[in-house]
């Protein structure tokens, strides 16, 4: 079987039915369109990456069901190894592109949760979902497709149950469940890389209880099926994405979207739930604490970038990068955090209930709460080595350069360093400046979930009176010590 190559990808994507929108517009082919071009090109690099010898051991792996080599970002998460290597494989993403990439991310995760889940269900209720999602698997790793994963609803007045809301659509659901499949509607939010991808990855947003059964969906479905339409959102950059020349942002970016759904039939072949809310709860567990355990690969690779754009800065500047040696260490420091607390999560997890690895989840969300921290610091500290060029906003645009009334002495005095072109100093400076302020900018705080969320798994699995029992041990003191009674209102 051979690896898919990036032609091969973008001839995939080109393939599919036109179902993407952005300001409006629909976008006839993802590939080459301005607001879309750049996500795919960040998930090419991967094809690229796995075809190259200095990084294949990152980009490919074996399959366990098949024994060929296939994209790792199609395989399972079976050991310790395979999801530390989920790691190496996001931090060099973010070193090729400086952004995040969806479409190698989410669906991967998603397939191995599902894995675990599905032989909880089978088990207990009799059913097979999970040849069913050995089947598909097994299609992907021979396709090398890219899989988004939606996880996250547009979730409506949060008061209220997905039941109770005067809009169902605020979250995806099954309409009509038939003989061949379901029929689901509503509307997932914020979901990265689809527009690079080739299917979506359906999980349930939350854990639920039998009156919302109808929201315990999982399946996977074509990015360009029937019914579904994709609207790209604005990410900050003053639509500069728009831009067909010119080095204002990147080649790289990331895109997300919202999808909604109106009355699509999914076949039964590609559903992995079907109302059994009582495991909904497990899909959010299991995915949580792998996702939050890996993002912090994803924010140490983008702050690897960072310390190299802040180092291009003040070369072009004047100066040495050895000037700020001790900001950098401290961004360094702040990188291997995130990367060292997510790996540490992983090495004291252990399989679940399928086989698949689940992370620590008491490691996992620490580490989501450094993700919502840290590469703020980071970016803080880029912005102050690059200096006002690359962080108040104020830098005149690629156009502005070649304008022929005044594009020159623009030019001129954006140059600082004798030895460096001032477009050298200029495209240092819009990295920064993308990184730090613009649309490269990736989910820190909410991506994957909100810190204060995290926080209450913290809270719930730290055993507060277990440690005060031991203090009091150590004290020598005989009494109990409780916490007060709560006073009656």
């Amino acid at each position: 079987m051979a690896l898919k190559t990036r032609e091969d990808y973008l001839k995939s994507l080109k393939a599919m039915r036109p179902n993407v929108y952005k300001f409006g517009k629909l976008i006839e082919d993802v590939t080459t369109d301005p607001a879309t071009r750049r996500t795919v090109e960040s998930h090419a690099r991967a094809f690229d990456a796995a075809h190259d010898p200095e990084y294949a051991d990152a980009f490919t792996a074996v399959s366990d069901f098949t024994g060929e080599k296939i994209l790792r970002w199609n395989g399972m998460m079976d050991s310790l190894e395979d999801i530390v290597a989920n790691s190496v494989f996001k931090r060099w993403m973010y070193r090729f592109t400086g952004t995040c990439n969806g479409g190698l991310c989410v669906g991967w995760n998603s397939q191995n949760v599902m894995w675990n889940v599905t032989a909880l269900i089978d088990k207990d209720c009799g059913t097979n979902y999970q040849e069913r999602l050995k089947k598909w698997i097994i299609g992907a790793q021979e396709k090398g497709l890219v899989v988004a994963g939606a996880l996250t609803d547009a979730k409506g007045d949060r008061s209220m149950k997905p039941s109770q809301q005067p809009e169902l659509d605020a979250n995806v659901h099954i309409k009509e469940v038939r003989a061949d499949g379901v029929v689901i509607s509503g509307v997932k939010a914020m979901i990265c890389g689809v527009a690079a991808s080739n299917e979506i990855f359906l999980l349930p947003g939350s854990g639920y209880k039998e009156e919302d059964k109808a929201f315990a969906l999982a399946c996977v479905v074509p990015r360009d099926i029937e019914g579904l339409t994709i609207v790209e959102t604005r990410r900050p950059s003053d639509g500069r994405e728009l831009e067909e020349e010119g080095w204002d942002i990147p080649e790289t970016a990331i895109t997300q979207a919202y999808l909604i759904f109106e009355d699509c039939f999914v076949p039964n072949e590609r559903v992995f739930m079907c109302q059994e809310f009582k495991y909904s709860g497990k899909v959010i567990e299991y995915f949580t604490a792998n996702y939050r355990a890996c993002i912090g690969a994803c924010v140490a690779g983008q702050g690897d970038i960072m310390i190299g754009a802040a180092a291009l800065m003040a070369r072009t500047n004047g100066l040495a990068a050895g000037t700020f040696s001790g900001k950098m260490v401290d961004m360094a420091i702040n990188n291997e955090t995130t990367y060292a607390v997510g790996i540490g999560a992983m090495a004291v997890g252990k399989p679940g209930p399928g086989g698949m690895w689940v992370s620590d989840s008491l490691l996992a969300h620490t580490n989501k709460v450094h993700v919502a921290t840290l590469p703020y610091e980071t970016k803080r500290l880029c912005q102050d080595i690059g200096g006002g060029i690359v962080e108040t906003g104020c830098f005149p645009s690629y156009k502005d350069f070649q304008d022929p009334k005044y594009g020159k002495k623009i030019e001129s005095v954006v140059k600082a360093s004798v030895r460096f072109s001032a477009e050298s100093r200029a495209r240092a400076a819009r990295l920064s400046e993308w990184l730090t302020l613009g649309a490269g900018v990736p989910g820190c705080m909410h991506g994957g979930g909100s810190p204060d969320g995290a926080k209450l798994v913290v809270r719930a699995f730290t055993p507060v009176d277990k440690f005060a029992q031991m203090a009091s041990k150590i004290a020598g003191i005989t009494e109990e010590i409780t916490e007060p009674e709560k006073k009656k209102k």
